[in-house]
C-alpha cells in the first residue's frame, strides 16, 4: 500500500515526499473526524447492519430416541413402581440383564408391543405370565426353567428397573420395528421361520 502511495505522490523541489508520514497524517485526520461526530451519529451509520449473523450457529443435534447409557445412569433408582413396573423389571432382569441398554430396551419393546396387540393379554403382567404352568407354553423362559427367581445382582436389577420405568412412561419404541417375538441366538425355534426378522441386538433376534 505504501509503495503504491509513493508512486502516486509528486516529487517536491526539496526532495521526495515520505509516504509513511503522509499515510500517518491521513489516519490521524480520519480519527479526528470520527471523534467529531455528534453523539449517536455513528450508531445511526451502523444501524442498517444485518441483525442476524451471516453464519448462524448450528442447531443442536436431536436427542436420540433411545436414551443412552449416560442418561440412564443419571436417572434415580425406582422403588415402589407398581405391579406393572415390577413385572416388567423382573422380566428384563431374568431375560436381558446381561445385555446392553439397547438390548434391554428392545426386550421391553416386545413386551409392550404384545400388550398393545389383540393376540396377547392386555397387561404387562398378563403378557409375561402367559402360559406359565403349562408344558412348553411359557412365553418367557424364566417362568418355566424350574429355577427360583431370586434377584442376586442388585445393580443390574436397579438398572433394568430404570429401563422399565422409562418404557412404561411412554418412551418411543424404535429398535425392533414392532416385534412381538424374540429368541436368543443360541436356539433356532421352528416358529422363527414363519415370521419376519426385524432386528438383532446383542444375543437376541427379534421378529413380527
Amino acid at each position: 500500500m505504501i509503495a503504491t502511495l509513493a508512486a502516486a505522490l509528486p516529487v517536491r523541489a526539496d526532495g521526495p515526499v515520505d509516504p509513511t508520514r503522509v499515510l500517518a497524517n491521513l489516519v490521524g485526520t480520519e480519527r479526528a473526524s470520527i471523534k467529531a461526530l455528534a453523539p449517536g451519529h455513528l450508531e445511526k451509520i451502523t444501524e442498517y447492519a444485518p441483525k442476524r449473523s451471516l453464519f448462524p450457529s448450528r442447531k443442536p443435534k436431536t436427542q436420540p430416541t433411545v436414551p443412552d447409557e449416560v442418561w440412564l445412569s443419571k436417572q434415580p433408582v425406582v422403588t415402589g413402581g407398581g405391579p406393572e413396573w415390577q413385572c416388567l423389571t423382573e422380566a428384563l432382569y431374568f431375560e436381558a440383564r446381561g445385555e446392553t441398554h439397547h438390548g434391554q430396551f428392545a426386550v421391553a419393546e416386545v413386551i409392550l408391543n404384545r400388550v398393545d396387540s389383540p393376540r396377547f393379554p392386555d397387561t404387562v403382567c398378563g403378557v409375561i405370565s402367559e402360559g406359565t404352568g403349562r408344558k412348553h407354553q411359557c412365553q418367557f423362559s424364566f417362568n418355566c426353567d424350574g429355577r427360583p427367581e431370586h434377584v442376586t445382582e442388585k445393580r443390574a436389577h436397579a438398572r433394568v428397573g430404570k429401563v422399565a420405568r422409562v418404557m412404561l412412561d411412554g418412551a418411543p419404541r424404535t429398535l425392533t420395528s414392532g416385534a412381538t417375538f424374540y429368541h436368543t441366538t443360541g436356539v433356532n425355534p421352528r416358529w422363527a421361520g414363519r415370521l419376519s426378522q426385524t432386528a438383532q441386538i446383542g444375543v437376541h433376534r427379534f421378529y413380527r
